[in-house]
């Protein structure tokens, strides 16, 4: 929760960046389906792909900071 509250706070709007977090979730979600229908066998992590996004997405804001990751 607190990392959604940072990449809520950082970006300038409030609506793209949960479009942005939205679309990395979709790809994420995407790209497990394509590897479990590929190999049989389940999704090993327990997370959910929007909250894998959110900590990929804060992660990413940490390391190379705000301008990088959110555009304004």
């Amino acid at each position: 929760m607190r990392r959604a509250e940072e990449l809520i706070n950082a970006a300038s709007n409030r609506y793209r960046i949960t479009v942005q977090v939205a679309k990395r979730a979709n790809q994420a979600n995407r790209a497990s389906r394509r590897r479990r229908e590929d190999h049989d066998i389940s999704d090993e992590s327990g997370v959910k792909p929007v909250m894998r996004a959110i900590l990929e997405m804060s992660e990413e804001l940490t390391q190379l900071g705000v301008s990088d990751v959110l555009p304004r």
